[in-house]
């Protein structure tokens, strides 16, 4: 199952979507779906506000494992931890702790991988 909240930049991305599919030949419709009730939508909500934790506490795992990496590595991992943070922050719409800390995570590796020699 996938769902998304109903706002501009998800409806644009998926009428673009859904024009590529049919400029490639196929066919393409959009649903919009509601929930029955508040409780639905809340539990909706959280779930998917778990997957996205989830998802920042391997991220933190990672940046904090880097650390101990030797320079060059470390910087690699680096570029690949900013990538995968943009990537979980897109789909980040009921932000949850994890998300400030997983940016921390980040910014504390950033001024390791920064940090003058000598």
């Amino acid at each position: 199952m996938a769902a998304l909240p109903l706002d501009a930049r998800n409806r644009e991305q998926l009428e673009w979507l859904a024009d590529e599919v049919v400029e490639a030949g196929g066919e393409a419709t959009i649903w919009v779906g509601e929930l029955t009730s508040a409780a639905q939508e809340r539990e909706l909500a959280r779930s998917m506000a778990e997957a996205v934790a989830a998802d920042y506490r391997t991220l933190i795992a990672d940046a904090e494992a880097a650390r101990l990496e030797p320079p060059g590595r470390r910087r690699r991992t680096l570029r690949r931890l900013r990538r995968e943070l943009r990537r979980i922050r897109s789909r980040d719409y009921f932000p949850p702790r994890e998300r400030e800390l997983a940016q921390q995570a980040v910014e504390e590796l950033v001024a390791l991988v920064e940090e003058p020699v000598g």
